[in-house]
């Protein structure tokens, strides 16, 4: 009996340094995740001077929202981003979140007859792609969507991995439901709407944040095919201008006031990755639970 409690007791300790390990590993890594951003946005509220005698630290030496001022000098053109980004994240995300699951139930219906070869068209484009010259070629000539913004929301709607991920899901749900449901007199899509769409909530929460971080951090699509002619362009390309082009401080607007030598170049283009990044981070919270959820799905087959 003493030999069971004892070999029970070690088993306990065991089983404790190993959760104790995990939760070390775990917290280092999302400290490390979680050090960048706050040195973004300490260097945002730093003064353009302490930044250059001292380099970049997590907290401010020399606290200053000079940065955020000249960033806001002009909201029209923050505004004008913000909308245009906005606009298109939500409705590529409710539109190719749409596809995704229509796509990924089709293909694992056993009775679809075309699933296999779709599925294999489907798989290859992981493999090998046209490359940027055709696909250019098809958005302009073709399609002629140049200078349009569904030349930004288009090729976002459907993603390879995300039918997969959603092809795998939709799998673990029985083909009794559907096949009973078909008996009850209820059609194809109205078993996709009524039926397949509330027992996926994980996997559309999953699918979802991934379409929507996709369209939210869009910015080479809209560089290729709109023109620094057009009045608002997604807020992710003019935060791209902001740091890679040292003459966005002369020719911007939001700098009109401002000589560049008193430009703060390097906390603006801090001020203007905090300003991008923060909606995203106060969604995710949001969808957390379900995001987990969706994840481990399907990984174990009960």
């Amino acid at each position: 009996m003493e030999h069971v409690i004892a070999r029970q007791r070690g088993t306990d300790l065991t089983s404790v340094a190993i959760r104790l390990f995990g939760y070390c590993f775990i917290g280092l890594f999302a400290l490390c995740c979680l050090i960048p951003f706050l040195l973004v946005l300490g260097t945002s509220f730093t003064s353009e001077k302490s930044i250059t005698l001292h380099g970049y630290n997590l907290w401010p030496k020399e606290f200053s929202t000079f940065a955020y001022k000249i960033v806001f000098e002009n909201p029209g053109v923050i505004i004008g981003s913000y909308s245009v980004t906005l606009g298109i994240t939500i409705v590529g995300t409710t539109l190719g979140l749409f596809i995704v699951a229509m796509t990924g139930y089709s293909l694992q219906r056993p009775d679809f007859p075309y699933r296999n070869r779709i599925s294999f068209f489907i798989y290859f484009t992981t493999l090998f792609q046209g490359g940027v010259v055709p696909f250019y070629l098809i958005m302009t000539q073709w399609l002629h969507l140049k200078d349009s913004y569904l030349a930004v929301l288009l090729p976002g709607l459907m993603s390879p991995f995300l039918i997969i991920m959603m092809k795998s899901f939709v799998t673990s749900i029985p083909h009794a439901i559907t096949e009973s449901a078909k008996m009850d007199g209820a059609g194809d899509f109205k078993i996709f709407t009524k039926l397949i769409l509330p027992m996926t909530t994980p996997a559309l929460a999953t699918i979802g944040l991934f379409i929507a971080l996709g369209y939210w951090n869009e910015w080479y699509n809209a560089m290729l095919f709109l023109s620094p002619d057009m009045k608002y362009r997604p807020l992710q390309l003019f935060l791209y201008n902001v740091v890679t082009s040292a003459d966005f401080i002369k020719n911007s607007s939001v700098s009109s006031n401002v000589q560049p030598r008193d430009m703060p170049l390097e906390s603006m283009k801090m001020a203007t990755a905090v300003v991008a990044t923060g909606p995203v981070i106060l969604f995710y919270p949001l969808v957390q639970k379900y995001f987990i959820q969706g994840i481990t799905v399907g990984a174990v087959k009960g």
